[in-house]
């Protein structure tokens, strides 16, 4: 990608919190506050998506839920991207929700794509691999 030198102005409180931010992730000012940007562009662009920390790093997640946008878009690919066959498999979000997760990955699809295929990779024998330590079943 492309970078470019740009002039802004930020107010100080805001600069302090970035500066914060940074130091406790141990990164730089210029990446955490790109990081920050690239957040809000895409939170402005698909309402109804927010991010937020987790086990792997800063996901797309639907509003007011706790389920990343990559698990509803991977069920919506298995369901032969039925809307009506995901509002059943996911009766407890509103079709609003959904449209939004859809909406997401139509603008974002190599993000949501590399998290599925990330996802399918754990497979029994990757898991075992990385984590030879767990008990095999039935030990």
């Amino acid at each position: 990608m492309a970078v470019v030198q740009k002039s802004l102005r930020i107010p100080e409180k805001i600069l302090k919190e970035i500066e914060r931010m940074a130091e406790d992730a141990q990164k730089d000012f210029s990446s955490v506050a790109n990081a920050l940007l690239e957040e809000a562009v895409k939170t402005h662009r698909c309402p109804g998506i927010v991010f937020s920390e987790g086990v792997h790093g800063r996901r797309a997640r639907v509003a007011g839920t706790g389920v990343e946008v990559w698990e509803i878009v991977a069920s919506y690919k298995s369901l032969g991207k039925s809307l009506e066959r995901l509002r059943k498999a996911y009766h407890w979000l509103t079709e609003q929700q959904l449209r939004s997760a859809i909406g997401y990955y139509e603008s974002y699809p190599e993000e949501i794509d590399r998290l599925i295929a990330a996802n399918e990779g754990w497979t029994l024998e990757a898991v075992r691999k990385k984590h030879p330590f767990l008990p095999s079943g039935g030990q």
